[in-house]
């Protein structure tokens, strides 16, 4: 069993603190008197321990790990969310690629078929023509002999 002092002491508090904690938990009839002084028993040590470094202010230090812990658990929160975002836009993307890739292919099929179909009617009409006899029209002939008596009757 130790004394008031010697707890305070231990706990690095003053024996009045000690008291006032033995009396805030309703430990008074635990204590023993010895002599001019207080003896405190093992289990009354044991529970001011722990009242005392349950109640004493965390250290600058602690409060900043703790904050600190915390920011670092939120940013990891935060990162897996933005790797996220981007295995899904790269998978998007890759399917966008994939579009475009078979429209390229869609357009030049589109543009092969469409010269094709102009070559068979370009082929198709010179061929039409080859058939066809050129026949001057009346007219012109005689219009070109008219023009022909015109200038040379002039001279």
């Amino acid at each position: 069993m130790k004394t008031i002092r010697q707890v305070a002491d231990e706990i690095g508090v003053s024996k009045q603190a000690v008291r006032d904690k033995i009396a805030k938990l309703g430990l008074q009839n635990t204590l023993q008197k010895i002599g001019k002084s207080f003896a405190i028993p093992k289990s009354t040590e044991t529970a001011l321990l722990k009242a005392f470094t349950e109640n004493q202010p965390q250290s600058p230090s602690q409060s900043i790990d703790k904050t600190t812990d915390k920011l670092i658990a939120m940013l990891e929160v935060e990162l897996d969310v933005k790797n996220k975002q981007i295995n899904d836009l790269t998978q998007q993307l890759a399917e966008k690629d994939k579009q475009i890739d078979f429209l390229q292919t869609a357009f030049t099929n589109q543009q092969l078929l469409h010269g094709g179909t102009i070559q068979q009617q370009l082929t198709a009409s010179a061929t039409d023509e080859q058939k066809t006899p050129v026949t001057v029209a009346p007219e012109t002939v005689q219009t070109k002999k008219g023009l022909w008596k015109l200038f040379s009757r002039k001279l």
